[in-house]
């Protein structure tokens, strides 16, 4: 009984691992496209050097994050509804 328990949580954790892995990715990668058509040349020197990308890459990852923690957290708001009823 113990090591069913056990086996489900351990199944649980992984999936919503697992998601949260798919949907910070997938944010970051939405973020970098979005960023595609951002005018760098208004705010750096040299926007096809490696520092410009790296600072969109950079840019992608922050903006990505954040939207990733509203998706996860609005997701685990939604999954915590249930118990209201």
């Amino acid at each position: 009984m113990d090591q069913l328990l056990n086996d489900q949580v351990n199944q649980a954790i992984s999936t919503n691992s697992l998601v949260a892995m798919i949907i910070s990715l997938s944010c970051i990668a939405i973020a970098w496209w979005s960023l595609q058509h951002l005018k760098l040349d208004l705010i750096v020197k040299h926007p096809k050097s490696a520092q410009a990308r790296m600072l969109q890459l950079l840019l992608a990852i922050v903006l990505g994050h954040f939207v990733s923690n509203f998706v996860l957290e609005y997701l685990s708001w939604t999954q915590m509804l249930k118990y209201l009823f």
